[in-house]
């Protein structure tokens, strides 16, 4: 049977956790709901919220139920009124250190700074912060290409926001052509802890010389499980997965040793599941 080590910090982040669970405890009231673009980053999960009748949709406008459901990522401030409007309630279930971020970008706005957020644009944790905000008051960028055709000297000071999934290590090269540009810059340590303890433990995985192969496990358009990933792809062959039907026989030809790790949005259980899987394949 191939031995397994699994990272000392994987999975459910508090703001995941307490974002199902509270679509879970609205269910079991027996309320119907939309859930405004998935609940978290997670197949598995959204599969579940469907089977408990909260279906996901992408705009506002498309919910015909009595409650729209505003995911882990946060919204835009507008889109509380805008639900109003259209006569819904609204089951907040945007994660506390997002809705930190939004009032700390406020308040540095109105303290005069120019916000940049250090990120994904399409992301909706991103299009949260920005969303309401006049284009002038802002930039989103997430590589050095683009920090070096900005002209951030023009600004009196600026104060920087990650999206909460990043690697900050990734992205001290953009944030240090900013500051070379202009010497007013605070940097707000935004990245989520359980994203931090997630991916320094997954760098330590990477890094055991007795492990051959890493499965990372998470949503496709999970950012946290493709950082995930990339920590461990530097060092280790490694598979990002969604779950056992993503793992073939001939990824562990030769290997002794596997690694598992999983992302912010990855329940528990798939974890275990992926773990059972793979002693039950390699004892056949």
């Amino acid at each position: 049977m191939i031995k397994i080590i699994k990272a000392r910090k994987y999975g459910f982040c508090s703001g995941v956790r307490t974002a199902v669970l509270k679509v879970e405890r609205f269910a079991a009231e027996g309320k119907k709901g939309a859930i405004l673009g998935q609940i978290v980053h997670n197949e598995k999960v959204v599969e579940k919220m469907e089977k408990l009748g909260m279906r996901t949709v992408d705009e506002i406008k498309d919910t015909t139920e009595p409650y729209i459901i505003f995911s882990a990522h946060g919204v835009p401030p507008s889109y509380y009124e805008e639900a109003k409007k259209k006569g819904l309630n609204v089951v907040d279930a945007s994660c506390k250190f997002v809705l930190d971020i939004h009032k700390e970008s406020l308040k540095a706005l109105k303290e005069g700074y120019h916000l940049v957020f250090i990120g994904d644009p399409t992301h909706r944790e991103v299009i949260g912060y920005t969303y309401d905000l006049p284009k002038e008051c802002y930039h989103i960028v997430n590589s050095v290409k683009q920090a070096s055709v900005i002209d951030f000297g023009k600004y009196e000071k600026i104060k920087i926001f990650y999206q909460t999934t990043l690697n900050s290590d990734d992205y001290k090269e953009v944030v240090g052509e900013i500051k070379k540009k202009n010497k007013n810059v605070e940097v707000t340590d935004t990245i989520c802890y359980a994203t931090k303890q997630n991916q320094e433990c997954a760098k330590e995985l990477a890094h055991n010389k007795e492990i051959d192969l890493i499965f990372v496990i998470g949503g496709k358009r999970s950012a946290n499980t493709r950082h995930l990933y990339e920590i461990c792809k530097k060092y280790k062959k490694t598979f990002l997965i969604q779950g056992c039907d993503d793992i073939k026989k001939e990824y562990l030809e030769g290997v002794k040793c596997v690694g598992l790790t999983a992302g912010a949005s990855t329940p528990d259980k798939v974890v275990e599941e992926v773990e059972e899987y793979l002693k039950k394949i390699t004892s056949e």
